[in-house]
């Protein structure tokens, strides 16, 4: 792309867009903070996940408006990545190298154009996934919101854990905490303020706290943030082979969250999204986010809503909003060591009940019409909050594919087609046995997959005891090439028809399949005339089959055969 075509395509900032970027800034302090906590990390890598990811991911994003952060989801998934390959999440190498492998799966996935395998994961996953993570994130921030650590590494086990300890809540951690909480409400249900909630509950509980000396544990307790920029890491290289796997799960974790914001947050110049190279523009945030201290990034809702909300109108919102974020860090980067853990933790909570509260009418919709997608919920819930994230999203990826395969395998039927009394051809049952001196019309709609061809067989009609039985199956409907257990069953049929003294001809097929079949060696069985291409004309090919069907039995009974006039139309 060339410098006058990037620069077309950046356009020019507007001035809601700088104040935009301004509260986004502001808001990726706590947040980003409180994020990179609940997963374990140092904070400070929380606040630069919204510097140089944000400026890059803003800067090539097909979803203009959408920014590029760190999310609780990330960083829980990234924490358990890291866990599981025995590597300390505090040592900024090892951050570096896994933000490193997630871009580069990210890249991989946007040069594959694999923006439509997020199509697989369905909505009943998701929700089951989202109010897992929004659970995790609530236990995860029980021990800086009571003073109380729980032992248990089980998400419902901290909640039974912490509840199981009451007695031991210092009461000065959960009063800062309860207190944020209520100082967010009343912000919240301010109108003009609604925006500004958290960060104006962050100042002013921080306020009273430092004012009032209640001794509660601080960011600097935790960890030293300099007036700096970004600092530059250098990776763990040798770590970077025991991290794909945890990589790919990352990946998809921050894949999935964008394309829910790439559907909920159309662009305000009307031009197209494209998912495809939303992974691309993540892919390079986080390979420069790792280069600078930065945990893995991906689309962030909370973020993008902040943005839009405060007015933004183009991409520069999201590359203001890091611009800013690295003026704050370089000019106070150092108090924000004196905000007390008590109130991230109180954001925290508030964040992970409105995730839950959010995700309920999904929930109730998922129970009420979708029993199979209820299961996969659940499952996907259960995952969760049982297992390490990377670990729950490749279960929930694999029960979205399960799920889709189940319903497509009870979509599909066989069905016969017989003439309509005002021409053209009108659905009935399957019969029972193949027609003698005649041709039997079949109509399949599916998709080719192995797991349908036991259901088609069951409904198939028998060939024994029949003599001359032409059977013509359509495959207009069929969208792709149908797999080798297919064309085993199909040889089966016509291999059934042709020791009958029958045939089988197969119409409306694509040049994809027509070319399968062949490879397959279904034209040893069919003839050279078994195989009619599909036709611009609706059910085109279908009459021109039947026509030879009727041709074939009057060559074999010596009778003249009947052709069909069909309205093709």
């Amino acid at each position: 792309m060339g410098a006058p075509t990037f620069a077309r395509k950046l356009g020019r900032p507007k001035p809601r867009d700088v104040i935009a970027g301004l509260v986004t800034g502001l808001f990726s302090i706590p947040e980003g903070m409180a994020y990179a906590s609940i997963g374990g990390f140092n904070p400070v890598t929380g606040i630069y996940a919204g510097i140089m990811p944000g400026i890059i991911g803003s800067l090539f994003a097909r979803t203009v408006l959408m920014v590029t952060t760190l999310t609780s989801a990330i960083a829980l998934t990234s924490r358990s990545v890291l866990k599981e390959a025995g590597l300390d999440p505090q040592d900024p190498a090892n951050v570096a190298a896994l933000a490193l492998v997630v871009g580069a799966v990210m890249l991989l996935f946007g040069l594959l154009r694999f923006g439509s395998i997020m199509n697989f994961v369905s909505n009943a996953v998701m929700t089951g996934f989202s109010t897992g993570i929004a659970l995790q994130i609530v236990a995860g921030v029980l021990g800086d919101a009571t003073g109380y650590k729980p032992q248990s590494g089980n998400t419902i086990g901290k909640f039974i854990d912490s509840l199981a300890h009451i007695g031991l809540w210092h009461p000065a951690a959960v009063a800062v905490a309860l207190g944020t909480v209520a100082v967010w409400a009343v912000f919240h249900f301010i109108k003009p303020l609604e925006s500004f909630a958290t960060l104006l509950a962050l100042v002013v509980v921080t306020a009273v706290v430092a004012v009032a000396h209640i001794d509660v544990e601080t960011v600097g307790d935790i960890a030293s943030i300099a007036n700096a920029l970004p600092p530059v890491t250098v990776p763990n290289f040798a770590a970077m082979p025991e991290l794909i796997v945890g990589g790919v799960a990352v990946a998809l974790v921050a894949l999935a969250q964008a394309a829910g914001i790439s559907a909920a947050v159309p662009n305000p110049d009307g031009s197209r999204t494209n998912m495809n190279g939303d992974f691309l523009a993540q892919g390079a945030a986080n390979v420069a986010g790792g280069l600078f201290g930065a945990l893995p990034a991906g689309g962030s809702l909370s973020r993008t809503g902040v943005a839009t909300s405060a007015g933004a109108q183009t991409r520069w919102a999201g590359i203001f909003a890091g611009l800013w974020l690295a003026l704050l860090v370089l000019v106070a980067g150092s108090a924000a060591e004196i905000i007390p853990m008590p109130v991230i933790g109180g954001l925290i909570l508030v964040i992970g009940a409105e995730l839950i509260v959010g995700r309920l009418p999904d929930i109730k919709l998922v129970l009420r019409v979708a029993p199979l997608s209820a299961v996969a919920m659940l499952v996907t819930f259960a995952a969760t909050t049982q297992l390490p994230l990377h670990t729950a999203i490749v279960i929930g990826v694999i029960t979205s594919l399960v799920l889709y395969c189940a319903k497509v395998a009870e979509t599909a039927q066989l069905v016969a087609l017989t003439p309509a009394p005002d021409g053209g051809w009108q659905q009935a049952p399957v019969p029972e046995r193949c027609a003698s001196n005649d041709v039997t019309v079949l109509h399949y709609a599916g998709v080719g997959l192995f797991a349908e061809v036991a259901r088609i067989d069951e409904t198939w009609p028998r060939a024994d005891g029949t003599t001359n039985a032409v059977v013509v199956l359509s495959l207009r409907a069929l969208p792709d090439v149908p797999s080798s257990v297919t064309i085993k069953a199909l040889r089966r049929w016509a291999g059934q028809l042709t020791a009958n003294n029958g045939r089988l001809i197969i119409s409306g097929v694509n040049p994809g399949t027509a070319e399968v079949l062949r490879r397959g060696g279904l034209d040893d069985l069919l003839g050279d005339d078994g195989v009619v291409p599909a036709s611009d004309r609706i059910f085109g090919a279908l009459d021109v089959a039947v026509e030879r069907g009727r041709a074939w039995v009057a060559a074999q009974t010596g009778k003249p055969g009947d052709s069909p006039q069909r309205d093709s139309n």
